[in-house]
C-alpha cells in the first residue's frame, strides 16, 4: 500500500512540476483546482473507503462471500453519488473569484477543476475496487493497478500539456485529462483481478451481484461518519488554501512547492493507514486484540521513522528542493524565501502526520469513526476560523497563518494519541456494536 500511494505521490509530483516549467500561475492553479475537485469528492470517497475495514471484518469472520456484497453495494452507492458529485461540482466552481484570485489563475483554476469533476465518477468506482482488494490483504493487485496507472499518467500528462509526439498542445487541460485516462486505466485493471476465474470462485462473485441491506446499512452506519469527517475536514483545508493563495503569486506559488514536498511524507503514509485500517479490521473479526496490538506498535515503528527522516531532510535541504520548482521569473525571491521558511514548518508537522494517520488507521479500523469525525472535524473548523482573523480580519502576513496551520496539526495529533492510549474504543461491548448488521 505504501508503494500504491508512492506511486500517486509521484503522479501528484510531476504534474505539478510539469506546471512549473510554464509558471508559478500553473503550477499554483493545478493545487488549487486539484484540491477543490478533491474537496468535491471527498465526502463520498470517505464513505466509500470505508470498505476497506467492513471486507476486512467479514474476512476475519471467514464470511468470505460477505466481502463481495460490499463491493456491490458500493456500486449501488455510487449510482446516487456520481449526479450529486456533479452537482457540488458545479457550484464549487465559483470560489475560486470569491476568494479574490487574479483572473489568470483564476481562468486556470477552473479549466483544470471542471475537468477533473467530469470524470470524478471513475474515481469513485475505483475507490470501491482498491478498498476491497486492500480489505482482503490482496495489496498486490492494488499496487500492480496504482503504478501501472501512473506509468500511463506521466508520459501522457507531458505528451498532452506540451504537445508533443502526435498529441495536441493542451496546457493544463491536458494534465486534467491524463489524470481522467490514467484512472481509467487502473480500474480496467482492477476489474480484471476481480472477475479473474479463481477470485471469482473463491469469492462467490457471481452471486454477489444483489442488493443486501444488512451490509448497506453497515456501510452506511459506519461510513458516513468518515465520509462527512474527510469532507468537512477538505473543505477546510481547501478554504484555507484558497485564502492564503488570495496573498498573491508568491504565496500562492510558495504553498505549491511546499504541498508537493508535503505529499512526499503524507501521501505513503495514506498507504500505511490503508494497510492499518484492513489489518485492524481483520483482527477485530477475528476477535484477537494482542494481535491488533502488534498492529499497532508496528505501524509507529515504521511510520515514525519514516517521517523523522523525512524532517531531517526537509530542514537541511530545504532551500535546494525549493530550488527543484523556480523557473526565472520576477517572483523567484520572493518565492525562495516564503517556501524556505515555510519548509521548517512542513519538518515540524511530519511526524504528527504520522501520528494522526496511523492513530486514525487503528480507530477506523476498529469502527471508532464517530470520535474521529467530531473531533477532527472541531479542530479543523477551529484552524479555520482563525485563519479567517488572521488572513481576512487582522491582515497578518503568511508566515502567521503559516504557523497557526502547523500548530493545528501538533494539536490534533495529541488529541488522536489521548484518545488511542484509553480503553473506550476497544471494549467487548464497543466491538459487538461494530460488528452488528443493523
Amino acid at each position: 500500500m505504501v508503494v500504491s500511494q508512492g506511486a500517486f505521490a509521484v503522479m501528484i509530483f510531476t504534474d505539478r512540476y510539469f506546471m512549473s516549467l510554464i509558471s508559478p500561475t500553473h503550477m499554483a492553479a493545478s493545487l488549487g483546482g486539484g484540491v477543490a475537485s478533491f474537496f468535491c469528492m471527498s465526502l463520498f470517497i470517505g464513505i466509500l473507503s470505508y470498505a476497506n475495514a467492513l471486507v476486512a471484518q467479514y474476512y476475519g469472520k471467514k464470511e468470505l462471500e460477505k466481502c463481495t456484497r460490499v463491493v456491490t453495494q458500493g456500486l449501488v452507492l455510487c449510482l446516487g453519488f456520481v449526479p450529486m458529485l456533479l452537482i457540488i461540482g458545479y457550484f464549487v466552481g465559483s470560489l475560486f473569484s470569491m476568494m479574490g484570485h487574479t483572473a489568470e489563475l483564476e481562468v486556470l483554476e477552473r479549466k483544470y477543476f471542471y475537468i477533473l469533476i467530469f470524470g470524478s465518477g471513475i474515481g469513485l468506482i475505483k475507490t470501491c475496487f482498491a478498498s476491497y482488494f486492500a480489505g482482503i490483504a490482496k495489496t498486490r493487485a492494488v499496487m500492480i493497478a496504482d503504478t501501472l496507472g501512473v506509468a500511463v499518467n506521466i508520459p501522457l500528462t507531458y505528451a498532452l500539456i506540451f504537445g508533443v509526439w502526435l498529441f495536441p498542445e493542451l496546457g493544463i487541460e491536458g494534465a486534467a485529462y491524463a489524470t481522467i485516462i490514467s484512472s481509467l486505466f487502473s480500474l480496467i485493471i482492477f476489474m480484471a483481478f476481480y472477475f479473474q476465474r479463481g477470485h471469482r470462485r473463491r469469492y462467490s462473485v457471481d452471486q454477489s451481484l444483489k442488493f443486501d441491506r444488512g451490509i448497506l446499512n453497515r456501510y452506511i452506519r459506519l461510513g458516513v461518519p468518515s465520509g462527512i469527517e474527510m469532507f468537512l475536514n477538505v473543505a477546510a483545508f481547501n478554504l484555507f488554501l484558497l485564502m492564503f493563495q488570495s496573498y498573491g503569486v508568491v504565496e500562492a506559488a510558495s504553498a505549491a512547492i511546499v504541498f508537493n514536498w508535503d505529499i512526499v511524507s503524507f501521501v505513503p503514509m495514506i498507504g500505511l493507514n490503508v494497510a492499518i485500517i484492513s489489518m485492524v479490521g481483520r483482527f477485530v473479526g477475528e476477535n484477537n486484540l494482542d494481535r491488533m496490538r502488534e498492529v499497532m506498535l508496528s505501524g509507529f515503528l515504521i511510520g515514525l521513522v519514516y517521517s523523522s527522516i523525512l524532517a531531517i531532510l526537509f530542514v537541511i535541504l530545504r532551500e535546494p528542493l525549493v530550488a527543484v520548482f523556480l523557473v526565472d521569473s520576477p517572483h523567484s525571491d520572493g518565492i525562495l524565501h516564503l517556501s524556505t521558511f515555510m519548509m521548517i514548518g512542513l519538518a515540524s508537522y511530519v511526524m504528527a502526520d504520522a501520528i494522526i494517520l496511523i492513530t486514525g488507521g487503528i480507530l477506523r479500523g476498529a469502527g471508532d469513526t464517530r470520535w474521529l469525525m467530531w473531533v477532527s472535524i472541531l479542530l479543523h473548523w477551529l484552524m479555520l476560523v482563525i485563519q479567517y482573523f488572521v488572513i481576512k480580519v487582522l491582515g497578518m502576513g503568511p508566515k502567521t497563518a503559516w504557523f497557526v496551520f502547523v500548530v493545528m496539526i501538533l494539536v490534533t495529533a495529541l488529541f488522536y494519541a489521548i484518545r488511542l492510549r484509553g480503553e473506550k474504543w476497544r471494549t467487548p461491548e464497543a466491538l459487538a456494536r461494530v460488528m452488528a448488521e443493523q
